[in-house]
């Protein structure tokens, strides 16, 4: 049975393409900010589904850091799901959310180990947001202890 593909599911298809991607991270705790250039593919899979898989260095100057996002929209539940993970970490990220009402910002929720010096899990957004040059950004932050977010990354894309 083929699934009802609704105006979320085609609104995620507009990713589809090759982009070059310029991020930035904040500090470990001790360390400096983190400044990165990759590549990520998106490809559909069938109508319901997009998979994004990114390509960039890796922890050390000779290697490289590879990672796979699946983002759909569960009719069931009504709202956006899927996965991130990647070559750089155990820990696989499971997404929730929504679109706001102008269709241009998707806010994923998540948990995930907390990278403070708390330790322990946190709450997480990962927020894509459509550009007005035609690329889109993803900005991720964590939920401090008292409530604030606090952004760990921001990543800008351009089409090539």
């Amino acid at each position: 049975m083929a699934p009802s593909i609704t105006d979320q599911h085609r609104w995620l298809l507009q990713f589809q393409g090759e982009w070059h991607m310029v991020a930035d991270c904040a500090a470990p705790p001790g360390g400096e900010p983190v400044h990165f250039e990759g590549r990520e593919t998106v490809r559909a899979l069938g109508e319901a589904w997009i998979h994004c898989e990114g390509i960039g260095p890796g922890p050390t100057p000779e290697s490289e850091a590879r990672s796979v996002m699946l983002l759909g929209y569960d009719t069931a539940k009504g709202c956006f799901v899927g996965t991130f993970t990647g070559s750089m970490m155990t820990n696989l990220w499971i997404y929730q959310g929504q679109l706001d009402a102008d269709r241009r910002m998707l806010t994923l929720d998540t948990e995930g180990p907390n990278f403070g010096p708390e330790g322990g899990t946190a709450k997480f957004q990962d927020i894509i947001a459509l550009e007005a040059d035609g690329g889109r950004s993803m900005t991720s932050r964590m939920q401090k202890p008292d409530g604030r977010w606090e952004q760990v990354m921001r990543a800008v894309y351009r089409r090539i």
